[in-house]
């Protein structure tokens, strides 16, 4: 990709397409203000602003007018670029319906066409239902301020068109013009809702084949641990004895010398077998799959969600089974918060407590989501529970509302098979 398909791609992103559409209406506004100020007949502004100021009584050149509106043009202008900027993150800012109604009142206040604009930002920030009734909303204020704040340029008396025909046809421009805003933007946020969703799918892969990658190693150490013990230690076993039956022959001829190094021989020997099976029992014993590599690689891979990792060391000893299960359920529980609870913050902690009778490994998901007060257990939060269950642990959901947190438990050595 040379330069300038570069710069054309950096264009075509919606934060940045509708930055360049606002500062082009400033300097369109600047141009007509200024031109009203030296005395050419512009009508700069003719939003509800201009529309009562001449209702009042007052000129539309009037410097109080243009200048007043100009400035609330900036302040449009600054509160969009700020919403607009805030748009390209993968998730909305806090407040945003809020936002948007301030940036439409100052919209509305210099020229009823600004308010497109909003509507387009508005379907990208809003979920659909919302983002929808805020196009429906602007047509019918636009249709409303057209009646009830008409400016005297377009009041036509006289005009041959009749008021229903009127209506109609601009009831119909301001439904292809919002209707078009509002599809276009929800194009944009379905895109951004892809992306996120690709980004848990590909993090949930790094982690597998971090598993996977831990899981090999685990396997290569019980293998040379086998090895070791069943080949180089049955070696040295034969070379043992072969070295005492040496000695034995040695003594029947009397051979002093011989004898007292085939003696020393067979202490080495003896020694190097006690080395190895020290060794073998030390790879048996090391760490065997540590989970920490797996859930780094899951919360790199999340840009839209802060993922905060609390991870005990002692709990990054697990045995295959427990280490696949956990990774499964952080995965799917992660997905929840990201794809449908809309979760800024995820916290993930695991260490061990002490059970009954064995220790436990403890891992909470908690997220500072939408939460789901009411909710019913679906096919994510069912398979949690039964992975859980065959390690003889259980799944529990602590809290629904604010956010959701979920405790996962089960033994950190589990029996085979699933627990009675």
């Amino acid at each position: 990709m040379n330069t300038f398909d570069r710069l054309l791609a950096r264009f075509a992103q919606p934060s940045v397409a509708l930055r360049i559409a606002v500062l082009a209406v400033c300097l369109l506004e600047l141009a007509a203000t200024v031109a009203a100020l030296l005395g050419f007949q512009t009508d700069a502004y003719d939003g509800a602003v201009a529309a009562l100021y001449l209702r009042l009584g007052g000129a539309s050149n009037d410097t109080l007018l243009l200048i007043g509106c100009f400035l609330l043009v900036l302040l449009f202008a600054w509160s969009y670029w700020c919403l607009a900027r805030d748009a390209s993150a993968d998730q909305p800012p806090r407040h945003a319906l809020a936002r948007l109604i301030l940036v439409n009142l100052l919209a509305i206040s210099v020229t009823p066409g600004l308010p497109f604009l909003v509507t387009a930002l508005a379907a990208v920030l809003l979920r659909a239902r919302p983002a929808f009734l805020f196009a429906l909303t602007q047509i019918a204020i636009n249709l409303a301020l057209y009646r009830l704040l008409p400016l005297p340029a377009l009041v036509q008396p006289d005009a041959a068109v009749p008021a229903w025909l009127d209506s109609l046809g601009l009831l119909m421009a301001m439904v292809a013009l919002h209707g078009m805003a509002f599809g276009l933007g929800r194009m944009v946020a379905a895109e951004a809702e892809k992306r996120r969703w690709l980004q848990v799918m590909l993090a949930e892969r790094l982690s597998g084949e971090q598993l996977q990658a831990e899981q090999l190693r685990y396997s290569e150490r019980a293998m040379m641990a086998r090895e070791l013990h069943d080949v180089v230690g049955h070696h040295l076993t034969a070379l043992n004895l072969q070295l005492q039956l040496g000695s034995a022959l040695l003594q029947r001829r009397d051979a002093g010398g011989a004898l007292l190094a085939v003696d020393k021989a067979r202490e080495n020997a003896a020694g190097l077998l006690a080395d190895v099976r020290e060794a073998v029992s030390q790879q048996r014993s090391a760490p065997r799959i540590d989970l920490t590599t797996a859930l780094q690689a899951l919360a790199e891979g999340i840009a839209s969600t802060r993922i905060e990792l609390d991870i005990a060391p002692a709990a990054r000893d697990l045995g295959p089974r427990v280490a696949h299960a956990l990774l499964r359920c952080v995965q799917e529980a992660v997905t929840n918060s990201v794809r449908h609870a809309r979760a800024a913050r995820v916290s993930i902690s695991l260490g061990l407590v002490l059970g009954k009778e064995h220790e436990e490994v403890c891992v909470s998901i908690d997220d500072d989501g939408r939460g789901a007060p009411q909710h019913k257990a679906g096919n994510g939060l069912q398979g949690m529970a039964e992975r859980m269950q065959e390690l003889g642990g259980r799944m529990e959901v602590t809290r629904r509302s604010p956010g959701f947190r979920i405790e996962l438990r089960c033994p950190r050595d589990p029996q085979i098979g699933p627990s009675s």
